[in-house]
């Protein structure tokens, strides 16, 4: 992530940093506050927080089914549906990441993987970078949770997910921008 230091881009609008506080750590992210300086000498804080990076993985078997998950989400005290994904640990390739995951989340693996692009989701407060990675050629295998995670696993009809995300019954952010990326890929 370019930071906006001096001499990165030359772009008036770009905000220098000038001094980077820690204000938290934590095991998923870090929160940070940042002085810059804006055009024209002002200065302003910015309060941010710094992610890995994460990984959404759009499984399809043969049959045009996609690997969901639903389970509990704290910070929304919701029961989401979703598609398998997890953060990057150091130094992991997407790639990689997204092969774990989706074993250890769902138990399948798959013998194809395309990877398709990435986005920032929340570009107000947060760096975070999701890579969306396509696996074909499935198979399925026993679950590998971590510690904490309950998650029921399920197949739904491409065009079902399609249709579900339309009518706004599928909110995830993750899965709603992976299945555009996805069906750029296939259609």
């Amino acid at each position: 992530m370019a930071h906006g230091r001096a001499g990165d881009d030359p772009h008036p609008h770009i905000e220098q940093v000038l001094v980077e506080e820690p204000l938290w750590r934590g095991k998923l992210l870090d929160v940070w506050r940042d002085t810059v300086a804006l055009p024209g000498g002002v200065t302003a804080t910015r309060e941010y927080i710094r992610h890995p990076g994460a990984v959404v993985v759009v499984a399809i078997d043969e049959a045009q089914q996609v690997v969901m998950e639903r389970q509990y989400r704290h910070p929304v005290q919701a029961i989401v549906d979703e598609l398998p994904a997890g953060k990057l640990d150091p130094g992991e390739s997407p790639l990689a990441c997204g092969q774990r995951e989706l074993r250890e989340e769902t138990g399948y693996t798959a013998a194809t993987w395309r990877y398709l692009g990435a986005f920032w989701p929340c570009i107000g407060y947060s760096n975070e970078v999701i890579h969306v990675v396509l696996a074909t050629d499935l198979t399925a295998g026993p679950a590998q949770c971590d510690e904490g995670e309950m998650i029921e696993v399920y197949r739904l009809p491409w065009a079902e997910l399609l249709a579900r995300a339309r009518a706004g019954a599928i909110r995830d952010g993750k899965t709603l921008a992976a299945i555009w990326f996805v069906d750029g890929a296939i259609n």
